[in-house]
């Protein structure tokens, strides 16, 4: 726009006056353009589940940290993939960029990260976290990372008992006969296998209309899970086995990951590490909600006296794990410590 003014000697002068609209095109005509990215994050627990909540802190550290040049959107439910294995697969291709996974379905397709997984390897969390926080977790990431999945923190899985709707549960000889619920897992499948059971691959979501319809006699989980997923309200005879203490792992797909720059990527793995511990301080207060809900409920808990049954009959799967050195002295290094 243009306004005249009178100049001393008479004369007109014409002078341009910017309007608001004008000065702002002309701020972003010179300022440097940001591109933002948005990365999706997939897990299978619902909205307000430590999981879910971890993931959300991590997506705003993420957003703080890049200065909303990154963004991640959280899709909780199983949203984007209808089971863990699924989404597994859809991670290690690049569909999904983020995911948080039970380890069970993920060593599927990381083989060198399957001997976390086997029974009675960790006594308890604290165990488990002195080695995963350590030398020990390094190795293992770097063996996932070869696999196609770059971790950036671990969870905390709890500890895994058998629960059942019709049987009460006293020791392990009564799961002998019955059909188990169990993760898409090599692993899980063989444990259950050697306890004279029948192994049913069954998906997360699913597991409660298998319980109504007879498809299943038992599941096993940790007690969050059991609780959140209405499970408590079919199986109220749960032995407190704690035949697993797994961790779960917050991974990033590598093709996402080599799409960041160094300092992008320190910002994840940062973000990463506070939503693990973050994660773990509201594990420990699930756990607590989760055994008071299920008593109300009317849950039978029975709790393991003597483990020796139970270890003696996984020794077949032991002894197929330590053919390999490798593996051969992580097992040594987990269970010496």
């Amino acid at each position: 726009m243009q306004i005249q003014r009178k100049r001393p000697n008479g004369r007109l002068r014409a002078y341009r006056c910017w309007t608001p609209a004008a000065v702002l095109f002309a701020l972003l005509a010179v300022a440097p353009v940001r591109a933002q990215t948005q990365f999706r994050a997939w897990n299978t627990h619902p909205d307000g589940y430590p999981v879910s909540l971890a993931m959300e802190s991590f997506a705003e550290a993420v957003n703080q940290g890049t200065a909303g040049r990154y963004t991640v959107k959280v899709f909780s439910n199983g949203v984007l993939a209808s089971d863990q294995a699924n989404a597994v697969q859809m991670v290690k291709q690049g569909e999904i960029d983020l995911a948080e996974f039970n380890l069970s379905p993920l060593a599927e397709a990381a083989p060198g990260a399957k001997v976390l997984t086997l029974p009675f390897l960790f006594r308890d969390s604290e165990h488990m976290f002195r080695h995963l926080d350590g030398k020990l977790g390094l190795q293992f990431a770097s063996k996932l990372k070869d696999s196609g999945y770059v971790v950036l923190g671990w969870y905390d899985g709890g500890a895994r008992h058998f629960y059942c709707m019709n049987k009460p549960l006293r020791q392990a000889t009564d799961l002998q006969g019955l059909r188990i619920r169990v993760q898409q897992s090599e692993m899980a499948i063989q444990m259950v296998k050697l306890l004279d059971a029948t192994p049913v691959v069954v998906p997360y979501k699913e597991v409660l209309d298998a319980f109504k319809t007879g498809r299943i006699d038992c599941a096993e989980n940790n007690l969050p899970a059991y609780e959140s997923a209405g499970h408590m309200g079919v199986a109220k005879h749960m032995y407190l086995s704690n035949h697993l203490v797994s961790p779960e792992v917050l991974v990033m797909s590598v093709h996402a990951w080599d799409k960041l720059s160094e300092a992008d990527r320190k910002v994840f793995l940062a973000a990463g590490r506070q939503s693990a511990e973050k994660m773990r301080e509201l594990w420990k207060a699930r756990v607590d909600l989760a055994r008071t809900a299920a008593l109300k409920q009317g849950t039978e808990f029975a709790v393991s006296k003597d483990y020796g049954p139970l270890v003696t009959k996984m020794q077949p799967l032991y002894a197929k794990y330590f053919q390999d050195a490798a593996t051969r002295h992580d097992l040594f290094t987990i269970l010496a410590n």
